[in-house]
């Protein structure tokens, strides 16, 4: 039950809780409840409700070295509290914190700040139980998360930034470094929520190999902005000084193309991939897939918002804010698309919100669906054969595509929302017939407002006692 509260008398009788925890803001926003763990993580406890006392079991993590030390596997650690900022770069890392976890990920190429930090990866692994979360929403710097074998792992209001870099070696494809903020593997039971992503090389949140049971919620995932001193703008400063030496942004640059420096910032801002849910064709594990995205903001993500390859994703009051990415991409001619391809580079905007393939199904619900030219697609490999066709339904959600609107749902007259570009296949979930789960969807023509709001989705905009963290209902 959702408790929408209109003073704070009665949101404190209705939980029982001390009203300064949370502010004012807050409460009248939502009800508390709005906050609830639901979707297929329901049910997940991550580390419990530990005391800050309990030092073997609640670390609190001022340092890599002691990140370090509250990851590595049979740690027995069960609450980890981000205390600060952390720079996780490889060379960032003192000697004590270049140890499993942490491992040296593929080196920087061509980013400035990424040439002299390094980036870094860690694994998490085999934890059964598990929270991670700042109660100031901190933010972590050039490191790639993989959660792999655990059970019941909860992660909460934190920002990760910096993990990106232009790409000349596979002529603009990003299909070498293989940077995501977080990737789960062989996992059940993770939540993450009201976390911030920024752009990344390769995708932002990714679930593979079978995990099951996964909730993303409350949380914002962003392009970059292409003010004067962004990540990305400090990569083009560096490459505008020595064009010479980067033969793909030279061509942008030059006479066949002729781009200028801020239409390539432009283009390059958006984010190109958001979620990846199973990553290999057909593997016998998809099944298993389970992921609900619900109250996350998109801003600038150009595709895969889910991208699912069998298994089950329900995605409502979700957001796919595409204005800017829709707008850069008109900075490319057909003339200019010619000449970058005759070259073998890849340089555009793609344009795809949520994605179903191989007999997967998704569900968008009640969602908001801002400049996305396909908003709903059923086929990546071949429209023909429908083996790599997934199941895809959208319901009363929002779309607007260069200002004309449409509320509705996949099948209503005239729905913009019909899935492309394969033959329709109905509707039904993969192993069960309703939701195992029970949820509280909003209408959508509030949603953006709600999610963009000064305590809407992301890191950062709720100040909670820590003790608020570790729940899993209000």
């Amino acid at each position: 039950m959702n408790i929408h509260v209109k003073g704070m008398c009665s949101l404190s009788m209705a939980l029982g809780l001390a009203f300064s925890a949370i502010p004012a803001t807050d409460a009248r926003a939502a009800g508390i409840t709005d906050y609830n763990l639901t979707g297929f993580s329901a049910g997940n406890t991550g580390g419990g409700e530990i005391s800050e006392s309990d030092t073997a079991r609640y670390k609190k993590v001022y340092t890599a070295t002691e990140l370090a030390l509250a990851l590595k596997k049979g740690s027995g650690v069960k609450v980890v509290e981000i205390m600060n900022d952390l720079n996780l770069g490889w060379n960032e890392l003192p000697a004590a914190a270049k140890v499993s976890p942490f491992s040296a990920h593929n080196a920087a190429l061509t980013h400035p700040v990424l040439l002299q930090t390094g980036v870094s990866k860690i694994n998490v692994d085999g934890f059964t139980g598990l929270t991670i979360f700042s109660a100031n929403g901190a933010r972590l710097k050039h490191v790639a998360i993989t959660i792999k074998r655990s059970s019941n792992v909860i992660i909460r209001n934190l920002e990760f930034d910096e993990l990106w870099e232009w790409d000349e070696k596979t002529k603009g494809d990003y299909d070498s470094n293989d940077w995501d903020y977080l990737t789960l593997e062989e996992s059940s039971k993770v939540w993450i929520d009201h976390c911030t992503f920024n752009k990344a090389y390769d995708g932002l949140v990714d679930s593979k190999k079978g995990t099951s049971g996964v909730t993303i919620s409350w949380s914002t995932f962003k392009g970059d902005d292409g003010s004067s001193t962004s990540f990305v703008a400090k990569q083009f400063d560096a490459l505008e000084a020595n064009k010479s030496a980067y033969p793909m942004y030279n061509y942008l640059r030059g006479s066949s193309v002729g781009l200028s420096k801020q239409d390539i910032i432009a283009v390059a801002g958006a984010q190109k991939k958001g979620h990846l849910v199973g990553s290999t064709e057909f593997a016998s594990d998809n099944p298993n897939l389970s992921i609900t995205l619900h109250h996350n903001y998109y801003k600038d993500i150009q595709d895969r918002m889910p991208r699912l390859r069998g298994g089950n994703a329900h995605a409502y009051n979700i957001v796919m804010d595409s204005a800017g990415a829709w707008a850069a991409k008109s900075k490319i001619t057909s003339a200019m698309a010619t000449a970058i391809s005759s070259k073998g580079y890849h340089f555009t905007v793609t344009s795809n919100g949520a994605i179903s393939t191989e007999g997967g199904a998704v569900l968008v619900e009640k969602s908001q669906i801002i400049d996305v030219q396909y908003p709903v697609r059923n086929n990546q490999t071949d429209p023909e054969d429908a083996s790599y066709t997934g199941k895809i339904r959208a319901v009363d959600t929002i779309d607007s595509l260069n200002g004309v609107a449409f509320r509705g749902s996949s099948d209503s007259s005239g729905s913009p929302l019909g899935p492309v570009p394969a033959d329709v296949i109905a509707f039904s979930w993969n192993g069960f017939s309703t939701l195992p789960y029970s949820y509280t969807p909003e209408d959508p023509s509030t949603i953006k407002s709600r999610l963009t709001a000064a305590d809407g989705a992301g890191a950062g905009k709720l100040t909670w006692a820590k003790s608020q963290w570790l729940k899993t209902s209000y």
